[in-house]
């Protein structure tokens, strides 16, 4: 690994690094908040956080405000970039699709399965290497914000052994029903719909029979409210599988960061709750 940049922060530090992932094949990104608890020699929980579309770790690094809570609480906060970047990785002109729109998905469909498998970074690579190397415990705990927020819940809703809890913001809650996952999944998947569903939220809360206690915050004012994001998908499969999800629709909050910062001290109160069990 290589160290890019450390600021310190609320007693805490805050670091870039770039490493190569084998699983990605190519080189990668992620950032790291160390909380002043780290610094004692004790192993403290973590964070995953999992950006949105066309996003890289410093957007919630810059934006979200979220370092003063996780030093008060104790919680590291691993941050990874949103997909595979460089000059011989696939990519398309459009926002939604190609770098900076990983969807934290195993592409399976040339060119992308070069090197679009953020699932198993996400799940498998980075944890790895994270616990290797910085004073963090196996307790871990997944957050994000739209794209994000869809790959948390969906690596915590199919692997329920592995985080304590999980949570998201204006999370795409079925994909396989809305524009950006249609795109993204028939690119990345192909056109077989089956394989989709493994991939989708909503899918997956409706058939859970272990559960990850979820916190979902949904701004009413979100432009990409109705054809996007339609957390109505994941209310009714939390309902017919009777999973714990606490679904908030937050009055004039819009799909910003401004969203993320109004709310973030509690979704990290809700993790620590639990990662500290």
């Amino acid at each position: 690994m290589e160290n890019v940049s450390v600021n310190k922060i609320f007693g805490g530090w805050h670091k870039q690094y770039s490493h190569f992932s084998k699983t990605l094949n190519c080189s990668m990104r992620f950032a790291i908040y160390l909380p002043p608890q780290a610094s004692s020699g004790n192993k403290v929980p973590v964070l995953y956080w999992l950006s949105g579309l066309t996003c890289n770790d410093e957007n919630f690094s810059h934006k979200a405000g979220a370092q003063r809570a996780a030093a008060e609480l104790g919680v590291a906060i691993v941050i990874p970039d949103t997909s595979p970047r460089g000059e011989d990785v696939a990519d398309d002109e459009a926002y939604d699709l190609g770098q900076g729109a990983g969807f934290y998905v195993n592409a399976t469909q040339a060119p992308w399965s070069k090197h679009y498998q953020m699932y198993d970074y996400v799940v498998d690579e980075l944890p790895q290497l994270i616990e290797a190397t910085f004073p963090v415990s196996d307790k871990r705990a997944i957050s994000g914000h739209s794209m994000g927020g869809h790959g948390a819940l969906v690596i915590a809703l199919r692997h329920p052994e592995r985080y304590l809890s999980v949570s998201a913001f204006s999370p795409i809650s079925n994909p396989i029903d809305c524009p950006w996952g249609q795109k993204a999944f028939s690119t990345y998947l192909g056109k077989d719909r089956e394989a989709w569903r493994s991939y989708d939220a909503s899918e997956l809360m409706r058939e859970a029979k272990d559960f990850v206690p979820a916190l979902v915050d949904q701004g009413e004012d979100d432009n990409f409210l109705l054809e996007q994001l339609k957390p109505e998908a994941l209310t009714a499969a939390a309902k017919a599988s009777n999973y714990p999800l606490e679904l908030r629709m937050q009055d004039g909050y819009d799909h910003s960061y401004y969203f993320i910062a109004s709310f973030i001290d509690e979704h990290l109160r809700f993790h620590a709750a639990h990662l500290y069990q």
